[in-house]
């Protein structure tokens, strides 16, 4: 297995626990996506994808229809993805993604929780290089050989495809997203999830008091209702 498995493996059950986090996550999501592309699914692939989403974590259909109706809205803030990136203590590199609709409000929470939890606030470039940018999709496994699929799906940008309790997951750059979402639709081959995730390089491990001080930070951050996700260099279990 790859770096991708070992990822998710560590991530698994520790990101998204919170179901009334997810939905504002995903309403933000559809937001975003409504303002880019139009409140249609079949002519918004980003839409479509968010929609799906809210299905994997269980959001009533209503307040999906609700979302994207408020989204239609001109006078409803849009979000802007903003990235920030830092230390956490023993020098773990921190990468924060966040979407908002006040940038200074961000930028002030954000520096206070790296400062508050010994961390240090870095530069724009300043750790983003030490990850991976990437993108995701779960299916249903349904009797397919994910080794199969690895082989007709490289061509469309796919690196690594495994099987896990849920069902198969598929990773590729970033920028192959678009092109492995239309080829999975064109397959007809559900798709249950989907995503972007930044995957460490190299990761360090630490000791147990030292993995609770980095911890501390990780989840200030996630508290917080303008982060959508933090990515870090530490060693998972």
């Amino acid at each position: 297995m790859g770096r991708a498995f070992e990822f998710r493996k560590g991530r698994k059950m520790k990101r998204w626990s919170a179901m009334a986090k997810a939905f504002t996550r995903i309403g933000k999501d559809i937001v975003m996506a409504v303002k880019e592309g139009g409140p249609n699914p079949e002519a918004n692939s980003r839409l479509r994808a968010v929609i799906q989403n809210s299905k994997a974590v269980n959001m009533p259909k209503e307040n999906v229809e609700r979302a994207i109706k408020k989204a239609t809205d001109k006078d409803t803030a849009n979000y802007k993805e903003v990235l920030f990136e830092g230390y956490a203590p023993h020098g773990i590199a921190i990468l924060v993604e966040t979407a908002t609709d006040n940038n200074n409000r961000t930028v002030a929470n954000v520096r206070s929780y790296f400062n508050k939890c010994n961390g240090t606030m870095g530069t724009q470039g300043s750790v983003e290089f030490m990850f991976d940018h990437t993108c995701n999709f779960r299916i249903p496994a349904n009797g397919i050989d994910p080794e199969e699929l690895e082989l007709e799906l490289i061509d469309f940008g796919a690196e690594e495809i495994f099987e896990d309790d849920d069902g198969i997951l598929i990773y590729a750059p970033f920028g192959s997203f678009g092109t492995i979402q239309k080829e999975l639709e064109n397959r007809g081959l559900e798709i249950l999830s989907s995503g972007f995730e930044r995957i460490p390089q190299i990761t360090k491990k630490l000791i147990e008091a030292e993995v609770a001080d980095v911890e501390k930070l990780i989840e200030k951050l996630e508290e917080d209702d303008d982060v959508m996700n933090v990515y870090h260099t530490m060693e998972e279990e």
